[in-house]
């Protein structure tokens, strides 16, 4: 293979840039009028994603959105589609790379999907009563209904945006989903079984 060919052939880094992975993140995004709207990642790789949202900007206008698990991408809309859009993602070379190992990651913590996580341990709470912080301060009573190392559902009256930072007790995470009842908590960091059960205990606190 002459040095021409070589040099034209994409690198490895480069190919890995145009992998799509299918992936089921929620985030938020913001158009050029500065509105922001809820979305949900149907697949990614570092040079592009497709979005599912009620709201799509036009064709050529720019995006910067804020996904969980990723954080902030920029980009332009390239493709609108019934139910959401298509953004490039621009990005330096070490951005995109970074956005590649978080989509790898991503990819094998696919089923890890609340409050279907059945990769790590259940606890049973003594006491599923608990209260959910948000970071305004606000508190609201809630009921665990489900309770993982990685995370937990919960029944409660309010249901805060998706992304948005919580405490439950004194375990900090992020609602990622809603459902009919209430809201699923993903925590920041994997818990130990003991700390959940002395957190969720009938203990007085």
């Amino acid at each position: 293979m002459t040095s021409a060919a070589t040099d034209a052939m994409p690198s490895r880094a480069e190919r890995r840039y145009f992998q799509r992975v299918r992936v089921k993140v929620y985030g938020r995004f913001m158009l050029e009028d500065r509105t922001e709207h809820p979305c949900q990642v149907i697949d990614m790789s570092p040079g592009n994603a497709l979005l599912r949202a009620d709201r799509v900007g036009e064709l050529g206008e720019k995006v910067i959105a804020y996904i969980d698990h990723i954080g902030r991408i920029e980009g332009v809309v390239t493709r609108i589609s019934s139910d959401g859009f298509a953004m490039t993602i621009v990005a330096s070379e070490r951005k995109k790379d970074k956005l590649a190992a978080q989509l790898t990651w991503l990819a094998n913590k696919h089923e890890l999907d609340l409050p279907e996580d059945r990769r790590h341990d259940r606890v049973s709470p003594r006491n599923p009563i608990s209260v959910l912080q948000l970071a305004d301060g606000r508190q609201y009573q809630c009921r665990i209904v489900d309770l993982s190392l990685s995370g937990a559902a919960v029944e409660i009256d309010v249901r805060p945006a998706l992304g948005t930072p919580v405490t439950l007790g004194t375990m900090r995470g992020r609602v990622v989903r809603h459902f009919e009842d209430g809201v699923a908590v993903e925590f920041a960091a994997v818990q130990r079984v003991d700390a959940l059960e002395a957190e969720f205990s009938d203990d007085d606190r």
